[in-house]
Order: C-alpha cells, then sequence, then structure tokens
C-alpha cells in the first residue's frame, strides 16, 4: 500500500479534511495517560451499547448471562465453548 495511513482513512469518512486536520492535532497533544483514558472511555461506551443492544434482543438477563454473551462478542465461539462452556451459536449473540 503505498498511500500513509491518514490519506486512506480520509477516503473512508465524512469528516472533512479541516475536522481531520484538528482532530490528529489534538490526539498529537495527548499524553499517553490521557490517550489511555480516552480508550478505556471509548471502551465502556461499547460495552454499555453492546448490552443496550442483548438488553433489546433477550431482555432483562442475569448478571452472569450479560458477562457471557458480553464476552462472546470479544471473545469468539471457540473460546466460549472451550472456557465457559458457553456456545453463543446455540445461546445467541
Amino acid at each position: 500500500m503505498d498511500s500513509k495511513p491518514h490519506e486512506a482513512w480520509a477516503r473512508l469518512t465524512d469528516t472533512s479534511p479541516e475536522a481531520a486536520r484538528i482532530l490528529n492535532e489534538g490526539y498529537r497533544r495527548m499524553t499517553p495517560t490521557q490517550k489511555l483514558r480516552r480508550v478505556e472511555s471509548l471502551n465502556r461506551t461499547l460495552v454499555r451499547l453492546a448490552a443496550s443492544r442483548i438488553r433489546a434482543q433477550y431482555g432483562d438477563v442475569p448478571e452472569e448471562e450479560m458477562r457471557l454473551r458480553l464476552a462472546s462478542l470479544r471473545l469468539g465461539r471457540e473460546t466460549m465453548i472451550r472456557m465457559f462452556g458457553w456456545d453463543p451459536v446455540e445461546k445467541g449473540w
């Protein structure tokens, strides 16, 4: 691939080049700790969104089932079966 990562990203977004430039400058100024906190925050948001989808699809599931369903989204079927005896294909993702 001969294009730079930011050039490839620019083709995959609806963000204007100026907004992307400002965003990238902001990320460059962030400390490693700030970047890790941002990633943690985004991960928490993704877990909340996934949990909301699970509740919408399966109702108010017990906490253990919620943990298994969330884990299956990250770990995959084979790992879930081997480690937890939980088959997401059978039980639902």
